[in-house]
């Protein structure tokens, strides 16, 4: 292992920041230069990315990098949320701002596309869960609505994709965030051409895919000399955000599952080939890639989303902190109300908190009254959720699980922690906290030869950061809970 410095440009839905890590003496240690907001704005009734806006302030973090006296990093990557893309025409110029994946565009498109490839041949293509912002009914809904710039089209590119384009100007398409639309066969380990067809949109659209760690270009001349950070190699990294997190994971051995705790929670496990069965289809279980030819089997659960969305329409009377409000959760009455997080209502209501109301109305349960109450039954409704889909991947991989990894903003989350402990009844392991940025920048390292392995990468990650542990506890009341919270989800 050798020494070497990165930039990390980690871009999440709701913002995004630079940080800078210096790998020495098998550490790595990690430092934020710069954080920016990246919310969706809406044009024309549709919500889009800003994808200009996130351009410059990539650009901005590279000039914080130079102006702060940092050495020249050896590489730089980014890594964004999955689903969404854009399109180039033939001269190069960006054809319209990416449609954000929770514009409702595509209502009524997984039915329409089932129409022209059944729902089970999608899965066997492709193994991906089904999820009404998948790429594959973005690109659907647009065709059925004769979105203009189609007609002029000659480049599709994921975001990160673009954004490398952006700064490169090279068309490449990174492995694990082309497993995430929906297009990617991983049996073929390519495009699908039968969905493409389906859809309407030729082949050549497509880029080719490289595996994570590939050195993409160096920085255009005209970004070098704007940013001041010169001739830098930009690199493929995990480009999906939730594959950069799992690859810095900090376990050990394979019985072990995770939860990228988020905006969205995403349960999984690793495993060496997707899993494409008539169960795993039942269970609507995804396979999105991961590094060094690996597979993320997991289930995207909504996640700590209900909590942002509460904490937004609280703000017009009182700006609460996240950890305020994990803490005010542990004094209200335990399993009062509980809601299912997927449900289609909390998608992207007005008011969260009146969304909230409104299912515990239908069910039967009594209303949240306050913050307190309303933060105690999204977390533990949240760690319900996430036992179900641990008790699926369990039925699925055949064996159980006797650790969960905790990685991403929700590792802060103590409630949250220990909540999962108590309801899924195994020990948790909370951390690192910058999971993301951490495995952005690791990758890059593997992909430049500091690393040679993915477990000497782990290793790295579990020298550097300090865990903590939940055990299980008062198991006997979450079981009952679970019980009642099983009546809540369709069957």
């Amino acid at each position: 292992m050798t020494t070497g410095s990165f930039l990390a440009f980690d871009l999440g839905a709701s913002s995004g920041r630079a940080m800078l890590g210096r790998l020495a003496e098998g550490r790595i240690a990690i430092r934020e230069l710069h954080r920016f907001p990246n919310e969706m704005v809406e044009l024309g009734g549709h919500l889009h990315w800003n994808i200009v806006q996130l351009y410059q302030e990539i650009k901005q973090g590279m000039k914080l990098c130079v102006a702060q006296g940092e050495a020249r990093p050896e590489g730089l990557a980014l890594d964004t949320w999955g689903v969404d893309f854009g399109f180039l025409a033939a001269d190069g110029s960006l054809l319209a701002l990416p449609f954000a994946y929770r514009d409702p565009m595509t209502n009524g498109a997984p039915e329409e596309f089932f129409k022209r490839v059944p729902r089970s041949r999608v899965y066997e293509l492709t193994g991906i869960q089904f999820m009404q912002i998948n790429t594959l009914f973005q690109l659907c809904a647009l065709v059925r609505d004769r979105w203009p710039p189609l007609g002029v089209a000659d480049a599709f590119l994921m975001v990160p994709d673009l954004l490398n384009y952006l700064l490169t100007g090279t068309r490449k398409t990174e492995f694990t965030i082309a497993t995430t639309s929906q297009l990617y066969n991983p049996v073929k380990q390519d495009w699908e051409e039968e969905l493409l067809t389906a859809l309407g949109l030729p082949r050549m659209m497509m880029q080719e895919i490289v595996p994570p760690g590939t050195v993409i270009g160096d920085l255009r001349p005209a970004v070098a000399a704007e940013t001041g950070l010169g001739s830098v190699p930009v690199i493929a990294t995990t480009s999906h955000d939730t594959a950069s997190a799992v690859a810095a994971v900090p376990a050990e051995g394979t019985d072990w599952a995770y939860i990228s705790s988020g905006t969205w929670s995403l349960v999984g496990f690793e495993s060496g080939r997707p899993v494409i069965t008539k169960q795993a289809l039942d269970l609507n279980v995804t396979n999105e890639g991961g590094v060094g030819g690996t597979f993320r089997v997991l289930k995207n659960v909504t996640g700590l989303w209900l909590v942002q969305e509460c904490r937004s329409s609280w703000a017009r009377e009182r700006e609460y902190g996240y950890g305020e409000l994990a803490e005010m959760a542990t004094a209200a009455p335990p399993f009062a109300a509980l809601v299912d997080p997927d449900h289609a209502s909390f998608l992207n209501p007005a008011e969260m908190p009146e969304a909230i109301c409104r299912y515990c109305a239908a069910t039967g349960q009594q209303r949240p009254a306050g913050p307190a109450e309303f933060m105690r039954c999204i977390l533990e409704s949240l760690a319900l959720k996430q036992r179900m889909v641990l008790e699926q991947l369990r039925e699925l991989r055949g064996r159980p699980f006797e650790t969960v990894h905790i990685i991403g903003g929700g590792s802060q989350n103590e409630t949250l922690c220990q909540f999962t402990a108590n309801a899924t009844g195994l020990p948790v392991l909370a951390g690192p906290v910058e999971a993301t940025a951490v495995g952005n920048l690791l990758v890059q390292a593997l992909g430049l030869g500091h690393i040679t392995s993915l477990a000497e990468l782990r290793e790295v990650v579990r020298r550097s950061f300090p865990l903590r542990r939940y055990e299980p506890a008062n198991t006997a009341a979450w079981d009952s809970a679970y019980a009642r919270f099983r009546e809540l989800i369709p069957r």
